[in-house]
């Protein structure tokens, strides 16, 4: 298969995760035959310093021309502690995300054995726990109506049926290839938005009967994640209370730097790392890539290369077994291995595997 790649890595560690994302690609599209051209692109904070504009209409059209982005992250501490900024380097995720109309974010949330200890939860609640967090991308308060003051500021959480029905379908999709049972996460007893997007998927239940599906307060879901994380199968919500259940779901495993995700809607799909850009660690070979190679995965399954994506996820189990792990993950007194050198490790796995 010949893939065009659109490579967006960003502020922050985004630039050397990015590295070892792209290396990995390499390693695999040469074993299976697979040929992988790159164009790489401006967006986030160093976007705004070179023209701008945290998203570049250049940007914009190279993702559109291509068959998938490979993100790595956007942010920059010199805009978070400016609230009168009026540009920012997230304003370049967002238009990303609408112009390219990425409606459905999918965010898997999977434990790994050997890490279980690091989960800040007791180990027979997290052993065991899988689940897939779905969050609606382009709608609700991120970008509705909005006002911004120093005396009165709102934000419009505003949803029509069609982009809750489109989101709600692909939910159920995901929960017939898995365990067929959906949570759809509202706040229906406060919120007229919540009460459409129950009223719709009650609508909707009754098309895939093989599925379970059950309603929850975000109140209650935030809970019982933590609680009861391996309650879950698929969950579904909107946009503001996906971001947050979503990070949530990440301390589970232990670390931000251990999960993929997976934006698809209208156009080019994006794959990229749920973390942030760690300005702290730039440049110190200290970031963990493991999310980035394993949004690689995501991106060969999404085009149905199972085999691919399958030897990048049993490359980074045997890295982690092999405890050729970054510093936040390492375990106690074992060997100091940097962001370029589990890269490094991986690569030469795929290689030799």
């Amino acid at each position: 298969m010949n893939l065009k790649i659109a490579v967006l890595a960003g502020d922050g560690i985004g630039p050397e995760i990015m590295e070892q994302g792209v290396a990995v690609m390499d390693a695999v599209a040469q074993k299976f035959g697979h040929e992988v051209s790159y164009k790489e692109a401006l967006c986030g904070a160093h976007a705004i310093d070179e023209v701008g504009n945290p998203f570049p209409d250049e940007t914009f059209q190279i993702c559109e021309e291509a068959d998938a982005v490979l993100f790595a992250s956007v942010g920059d501490p010199k805009f978070d502690n400016d609230p009168t900024a009026k540009v920012r380097p997230e304003q370049g995720l967002l238009a990303m995300r609408k112009k390219l109309g990425l409606f459905a974010n999918i965010r898997p949330v999977t434990t790994f054995d050997c890490l279980v200890h690091k989960s800040p939860l007791k180990d027979e609640l997290v052993r065991g726990a899988d689940f897939i967090c779905i969050r609606e991308l382009t709608g609700g308060m991120y970008f509705g109506e909005k006002l911004e003051g120093t005396e009165v500021a709102y934000d419009t959480n505003k949803y029509t049926r069609e982009e809750v029905e489109r989101i709600l379908k692909v939910a159920y999709q995901y929960a017939m290839q898995r365990n067929k049972h959906l949570t759809v996460v509202d706040k229906a007893n406060v919120l007229a938005s919540s009460r459409l997007w129950r009223h719709v998927a009650q609508e909707m239940a009754p098309q895939y009967p093989e599925v379970t599906t059950d309603y929850m307060y975000v109140d209650n879901a935030s809970m019982r994640m933590i609680q009861d994380p391996k309650f879950f199968d698929v969950m579904v919500t909107e946009n503001t209370f996906g971001d947050i259940l979503t990070d949530e779901g990440s301390c589970i495993t232990g670390s931000m730097g251990l999960l993929p995700s997976a934006s698809t809607g209208t156009s080019t799909p994006v794959f990229e790392p749920i973390h942030g850009s760690w300005p702290q660690a730039k440049g110190l070979n200290i970031a963990n890539p493991l999310a980035q190679i394993l949004s690689v995965a995501m991106l060969f399954e999404y085009f149905n290369l199972k085999e691919e994506g399958a030897l990048i996820r049993k490359a980074v189990d045997a890295s982690l077994d092999a405890n050729v792990r970054t510093p936040e993950i390492q375990v106690e007194n074992g060997k100091h291995y940097g962001t370029k050198e589990v890269g490094a490790w991986i690569v030469d796995y795929i290689k030799k595997a």
